[in-house]
């Protein structure tokens, strides 16, 4: 594992964002390299680069493993968005998902796992993965995950109610097609995998559940994701654990304490010089400057980034917990506020 290699970046005090799509669309083309995997493995690389920074992360892109799933169900290419499954997925279908391992990957799948690849083979850079979480995967399966998620948080089992027993079948679909994206990645050189969980929050998860000591987070987030990270600590890759939705604290300190990701990332609703006080020092906090408002001056002024980093900065400084400064989520090219977020990015990178 690779643990020393976060906990030494954090020291040097690296800034970074998950910047690949700004990079990208900088470039010709850029829809066309995203199923092109030598370009697109230079632009991963040439993020990296420009953001001064050894770990090399793709695109966050969460819709190819539904998508990748949903071509393996038969679900035609156009219908693959707005899709959802109305009944619970049959046995057969859930044995079958299990055993595919080997089926061929979507065109935009391979072109990531071959930027991995790239980067592992072409580059000096540290290669890191990227998977959608099986909680959100299956957010993204049902038309409402919330309530029968509830009613299961409630007691009400499988066998009694046909919408729990959706939830639960979705969810074995999503960790075993998630399962098998993670082996692809490891197999083209992933030294870590980031999980994205963002469904795994307050939205979806009742908080009144969860303060009152339901099964839920455990049932639903936590086991599924314990699998993957044995998997990943098989093959010797780092977990990091992204996570950018609304969270108790409580929610944080299970993940770091039950999951154990090298690295966890956080959304800025998260005060992290809090958080540090519920996450064991050996676990890199990433994070967690607001770029989801970057695109807008009226929501995010330039002075108002320069005042957020020189305080998170200073405040994780003050907590002494290993930290790097970086975006709460990927940042998005958004054609009309390129400059503008580039702008503040850089800003933010500005040490003081």
């Amino acid at each position: 594992m690779h643990g020393n290699l976060y906990l030494d970046l954090a020291r040097r005090g690296l800034r970074m964002p998950i910047g690949t799509d700004l990079v990208l669309h900088e470039y010709p083309d850029p829809e066309g390299a995203k199923y092109d995997a030598a370009r697109l493995g230079a632009v991963v690389e040439a993020a990296a680069r420009r953001f001064v920074t050894p770990l090399a992360f793709p695109l966050m892109d969460l819709t190819l493993e539904k998508a990748d799933l949903l071509q393996f169900v038969g679900v035609p290419e156009r219908e693959v968005d707005q899709f959802h499954f109305r009944e619970p997925p049959p046995e057969e279908m859930l044995v079958a998902a299990r055993r595919s391992v080997s089926r061929p990957f979507s065109a935009r799948i391979q072109a990531n796992q071959g930027a991995v690849r790239y980067i592992a083979e072409k580059t000096d850079l540290f290669p890191v993965g990227m998977l959608i979480g099986p909680f959100s995967l299956m957010t993204k399966l049902v038309t409402d995950p919330i309530v029968p998620v509830a009613m299961a948080g409630a007691g009400i089992t499988a066998e009694e109610d046909e919408e729990v027993r959706l939830v639960e079948r979705c969810l074995e679909l999503a960790l075993a097609t998630v399962w098998r994206s993670a082996r692809a990645q490891i197999e083209a050189g992933a030294k870590a995998v980031i999980v994205c969980e963002p469904a795994a929050s307050t939205v979806y998860l009742s908080p009144r559940q969860l303060r009152s000591g339901s099964h839920i987070l455990e049932r639903f987030v936590l086991e599924p994701n314990r699998q993957l990270r044995t998997l990943l600590e098989q093959h010797g890759v780092d977990l990091i654990f992204h996570d950018c939705g609304d969270l108790l604290t409580d929610m944080v300190r299970r993940f770091a304490l039950e999951l154990r990701p090298a690295v966890i990332s956080l959304g800025s609703s998260r005060n992290l010089w809090e958080d540090a006080a519920v996450v064991p020092k050996d676990i890199v906090l990433f994070g967690n400057m607001p770029t989801k408002t970057f695109y807008s001056d009226a929501a995010m002024p330039l002075e108002e980034v320069r005042r957020r980093a020189s305080e998170l900065a200073c405040r994780m400084a003050e907590c002494g917990h290993p930290h790097i400064l970086g975006s709460e989520c990927d940042v998005l090219h958004v054609p009309e506020a390129a400059d503008t977020i580039r702008r503040k990015v850089t800003e933010m990178l500005r040490g003081s």
